[in-house]
Formats: C-alpha cells, sequence, structure tokens
C-alpha cells in the first residue's frame, strides 16, 4: 500500500472498525441519540442492542458529527500518510459533508485532505473505498483519485426493500395515515437510493413481490443504464441488509440465483440507514468501477 496516501470514511459505509483495521483505512464513528444518550456506532453501541431499542420504541435519531470528531481522526490519519482522502456519506443525505469540506481548505488540512463528495452510502459507498484503495495501488495522486470517484458519481444505484412502515413514519418520511392504511393492505415499499436522493420506487402487495421488484429492477438497470459496464465487466453488485441471519442468507442466495455469473459485496446496513428503514431490510445495489484518466 502506498503510505503517502490514506483513506478515511465514516460508519455509513457499513465498515466496521475491525474491518478497518484490516484494510489500513480509518473510519469515523457515527454518532446516535437513543432516548437523549448520545451512542456511536460500532464504539458503545452494538448492533443487536440498537435494533432492540428500535424495537422497544425507543426515541433513535442519527446526528452528524462535530468538526473536533472529524479533525481528530484526520490528525490520526495525518500521522501515518502524507495526504488522505475523506469519503463521507453523501452531502444530498447530511451537511456533515460540507463541513468537512470547509475544514479542508483550513490550515493544516489545506492541500493534505481531500474530501470526496460522490452520492453514496452504505454498500455504494463501502465500494468507493475499495476503488480507492485499488487507484492508490496503480500509483494515482489524490486529487486525480478524487476527480475519477466525482465522475463516477451517477454510476451506482440501490433499492430497498422495507417490512415495517412504522419506522419510516417515526422518520417523517411517509404519514400516520399511509402507514397505518400500508400494514392494514400488507404494503411493503420498495426504495430507491439514486445520486443522492432517497424515493419510493413501487409499493408492493407482501415482502415476496417486494424482493422479486428488487431483483427485477436491477436486471432492467443492467440491461439499459448500466449496459455498457456490464458488457466491460465493470459493474460491482451489491447486497445489504437489517434483516435476521436467516433472512439475510436466503436473499443473498436469490442474488446469487439471479446474477450467477457476478461476485456480491455483501453488507449488514449502516445504522444510519436502519434508523430510518427498521429491522427487516433488504437492498441490492450496484457501483460502477470508475473510469481511469489518462496520466
Amino acid at each position: 500500500m502506498n503510505s503517502t496516501i490514506g483513506v478515511v470514511t465514516d460508519s455509513h459505509s457499513s465498515i466496521t472498525q475491525k474491518e478497518a483495521e484490516k484494510l489500513g483505512i480509518y473510519v469515523l464513528p457515527m454518532p446516535f441519540y437513543i432516548d437523549n444518550t448520545c451512542y456511536y456506532e460500532d464504539i458503545n453501541l452494538a448492533r443487536e442492542e440498537f435494533f432492540e431499542k428500535m424495537k422497544a420504541g425507543s426515541h433513535v435519531s442519527t446526528s452528524q458529527p462535530g468538526p473536533e470528531e472529524v479533525m481528530k481522526i484526520w490528525e490520526k490519519a495525518l500521522k501515518e500518510h502524507e495526504q488522505i482522502l475523506y469519503i463521507p456519506l453523501s452531502s444530498a443525505l447530511s451537511g456533515s459533508c460540507q463541513t468537512a469540506q470547509m475544514l479542508a481548505q483550513e490550515e493544516p488540512y489545506a492541500g493534505r485532505v481531500f474530501v470526496v463528495d460522490n452520492g453514496r452510502v452504505s454498500a455504494t459507498q463501502h465500494r468507493s473505498v475499495l476503488d480507492a484503495l485499488e487507484l492508490i495501488e496503480e500509483g494515482y495522486t489524490t486529487a486525480q483519485i478524487r476527480q475519477m470517484l466525482e465522475e463516477a458519481r451517477a454510476k451506482n444505484t440501490i433499492y430497498i426493500g422495507v417490512q415495517d412502515l412504522e419506522y419510516l413514519k417515526r422518520g417523517g418520511r411517509i404519514s400516520r395515515a399511509t402507514a397505518a392504511l400500508g400494514s392494514v393492505l400488507n404494503i411493503k415499499p420498495v426504495l430507491q437510493f439514486d445520486v443522492g436522493t432517497l424515493d419510493t420506487y413501487k409499493k408492493c402487495r407482501g415482502f415476496v413481490q417486494a424482493k422479486k421488484v428488487m431483483i427485477d429492477a436491477m436486471k432492467q438497470e443492467f440491461a439499459t443504464k448500466f449496459k455498457e459496464e456490464v458488457q466491460q465487466g465493470e459493474v460491482y453488485l451489491l447486497a445489504a441488509t437489517s434483516a435476521t441471519a436467516e433472512e439475510s442468507e436466503k436473499w443473498l442466495e436469490d442474488i446469487k440465483k439471479a446474477f450467477p455469473e457476478m461476485t456480491v459485496l455483501y453488507d449488514k446496513l449502516s445504522l444510519g440507514v436502519s434508523c430510518h428503514i427498521g429491522p427487516g431490510g433488504l437492498g441490492i445495489g450496484c457501483s460502477c468501477r470508475p473510469k481511469r484518466i489518462t496520466r
């Protein structure tokens, strides 16, 4: 690994502290408030505890990291590397990216910290980190890597199936009446995260249909929007879950059966995403290999 360039991301990437250590990167843990108590993902808040509190009706909300927390992890990385790439959650979902961009313009970070805003979250953000590590290995400069990652901004998508409308209601994404009607009619929405926005893609009757809709949507994406990248072997297939181990394993089997020629990068959904969709969520997505620029 080129020790002159380091990589820092946040826990919205679904990369755990243990995985970060193996990759040789740094992960900023995201803060959460649960019944007015602050916790940090994967530090003093275990995944199981998080879902137990959600199911028990605790008030759970996400929060932005303070500037001092961002600077602290940057300074840690800069002790080991001359420059760093910081790949945070999409600016469309949080103001933390803009805060980081402002901090990176000030001394002592100017020219040493390069903030990447490429509209990613969860598995696609994880894939961006892996892309960055590959580009470092290939010998590109920090500025070039940021450019390539940001130019690939539109080259990703995620579909997420939601089992329980209660958590979308708590987050204000749907009304109480819509949640109540959806529960009566067994409506399971499929959401799409595309270039920084999260919208309803389709409302399905039952979760079996929702899973089929997601796989069919991914096949359609591969036949149209990402056709060229698929033909060139430059698409990464992604899967994510906030469901039980049994449900998650079955979902992974369904994906592998639908796309037998592709390997799957499989993640547990970050708590930042899980906070809004609740337990039982399943996702499928893709991310394209960044186009290399001429050096």
